[in-house]
């Protein structure tokens, strides 16, 4: 590899490092290859996704000797079948769709001719329930009243958990709102939530949460402060909030430490309360399409993965066994 190689691999554009088997294409590959990271995926968490299963197929390929140039389908048919004997089907389907993405893009940008991935199939996964783990309304109201109201950390895990619930929102579109997307809309108050690729949606504000979420306003004193974060993080030794907004990580170890406190042995997530709030919607006698509009899905088919009725029904019907 010329000196040049060697400098791709070390450092360029910034301080990204690249492949090995990118840099040796040259330079127009590895800024192909970086634009595709930044202008092709604008997701951060897929972008994350994306360049650990790409950078563990790259990594295959050179222990191999492989380049870019002399990828077949039979290759990548065998890293692929190597790759499902240690990862679950999910996450081979993922790694493929990333190759695929990857090497269509070189294509396109006439650094490959065509795209080795193209063909190559991926293990079949039909999926009809979800595995988030989710509470039951009773846990769930177990759980908002068990949080102390008495502090600024109480009112604001409190309204966090309660938009999640009651607006079947993500956790990411939750902790990007910032105070003036919580608006008032003549005399009914919405939520706007940042959803993927940009998107923005309105939902209506339950009174619930409504209630929750004026208390920790007033209380953190930040109505006016329209574009500071919504949800802020804070210090629970002295109770007080910043101005940073609440990472993820941290509004889980909160979920996690809450639900221990009332001895809710769930293993929950933030997305639980997305399951949680789909659930009880339809139990209550809502339609799917309805919770799909909440939700902000593509298709009801990922609503349905969230609803969990079913669950319920099935432990009802185990309980006549009198035995």
């Amino acid at each position: 590899m010329n000196e040049a190689g060697r400098g791709l691999v070390q450092r360029r554009g910034g301080g990204i490092i690249l492949p090995a088997l990118i840099a040796q294409e040259g330079d127009r590959a590895g800024r192909r290859f970086v634009e595709f990271f930044t202008a092709q995926i604008r997701n951060p968490n897929t972008r994350k996704a994306y360049a650990q299963a790409v950078g563990q197929f790259l990594n295959w390929c050179e222990e191999r000797r492989l380049t870019l140039q002399t990828l077949e389908p039979v290759t990548v048919a065998a890293y692929v079948e190597e790759l499902g004997r240690s990862k679950s089907v999910p996450t081979v389907k993922q790694h493929l769709a990333a190759v695929k993405m990857l090497l269509d893009w070189m294509v396109i940008g006439q650094i490959i001719p065509v795209n080795p991935a193209a063909s190559v199939r991926g293990p079949k996964h039909v999926v009809t329930k979800g595995k988030t783990p989710y509470l039951s309304a009773e846990d769930a109201r177990t759980l908002l009243s068990s949080i102390e109201p008495s502090t600024l950390l109480g009112l604001r895990d409190r309204a966090l958990i309660a938009v999640m619930t009651y607006s079947f929102a993500r956790i990411t579109a939750v902790l990007s709102m910032t105070v003036d997307d919580y608006y008032a809309n003549g005399k009914k108050w919405r939520l706007r939530l940042h959803e993927k690729g940009g998107k923005f949606l309105e939902v209506p504000v339950h009174h619930k949460a409504e209630e929750y979420l004026d208390a920790y306003i007033h209380a953190a004193k930040i109505e006016g402060d329209k574009r500071g974060p919504l949800f802020r993080s804070g210090n629970r030794r002295s109770g007080e909030l910043n101005a940073k907004p609440l990472r993820r990580n941290n509004a889980w170890e909160m979920v996690k430490r809450r639900a221990a406190e009332v001895g809710l042995t769930h293993k929950l997530c933030n997305h639980s309360f997305r399951a949680t709030g789909i659930t009880a919607f339809i139990a209550a006698g809502g339609t799917i399409e309805k919770a799909q509009q909440i939700a902000g899905h593509a298709s009801s088919k990922t609503t349905q993965l969230y609803n969990r009725t079913s669950d319920e029904i099935t432990l009802d019907e185990i309980e006549r066994i009198a035995i």
